[in-house]
């Protein structure tokens, strides 16, 4: 079943890293979303709560993560803006030769108020100065990661359980995206979960088909 949805994804060359990601993504709404396809890449959730009938109403975002590593979440700005309840279902998995095998799968229901927690004391003003800092184009990039690597490991942002990730290259990336460290996940989104690997991952009571076909990510000399 994972080899004819991933044959069913037609997928570019650069997107063959992120198989795993997008194969997860369309089971998810294959099996619960009634085979939702987002109108837009860019639209606000993957899965608007409109089209979330059985489980919630609220609504869904996917997202794939080794496991025992972070949870990438997006647009740093983007998230810090969600003010309404919503569903993150993240898939764990495990590299096993040419294949990633899903081993824990969790689907936490987060509230605006635990969102907000999770900021802590970072403001929308101080993610705009550090985006802004990103974004400027003046000075090297070696000054300009030295500058953003300093305010990320400062309070507030030091003192926040999800992470900012500032994200520049010298091929015109300049995004400050985020994420939530493993461990804080199953203390604050799934605190009755259970992190080791599971024998037989499932989502609402349906388990996770089968190894996805995905070479290990290989690592470009620099």
């Amino acid at each position: 079943m994972v080899a004819v949805l991933a044959a069913g994804l037609n997928l570019a060359p650069a997107q063959e890293v992120q198989l795993h990601g997008l194969v997860f993504e369309k089971w998810v709404r294959d099996t619960f979303f009634s085979g939702y396809r987002p109108a837009s890449y860019a639209q606000r959730w993957d899965i608007p709560a409109a089209e979330n009938k059985d489980h919630g109403a609220m609504p869904v975002t996917p997202k794939v993560a080794k496991l025992g590593t972070a949870v990438d979440l997006g647009d740093a700005l983007r998230q810090y803006e969600i003010d309404e309840p919503f569903m993150l279902i993240i898939g764990f998995w495990q590299q096993d030769g040419d294949v990633k095998r899903m081993v824990n799968i969790i689907a936490p229901e987060i509230s605006p108020e635990l969102w907000r927690k999770l900021w802590g004391p970072v403001t929308y003003a101080d993610l705009l100065k550090l985006d802004a800092v990103i974004k400027d184009t003046g000075p090297a990039i070696e000054e300009t990661r030295r500058r953003a690597l300093q305010m990320k490991n400062a309070p507030p942002f030091s003192e926040a359980i999800i992470q900012v990730n500032p994200k520049i290259d010298d091929q015109g990336q300049r995004h400050l995206q985020c994420s939530i460290r493993f461990r804080d996940v199953f203390q604050h989104l799934a605190p009755g979960a259970d992190p080791k690997p599971q024998a037989h991952p499932a989502l609402f009571g349906v388990e996770y088909p089968g190894p996805i076909p995905s070479k290990p990510r290989e690592l470009k000399n620099p």
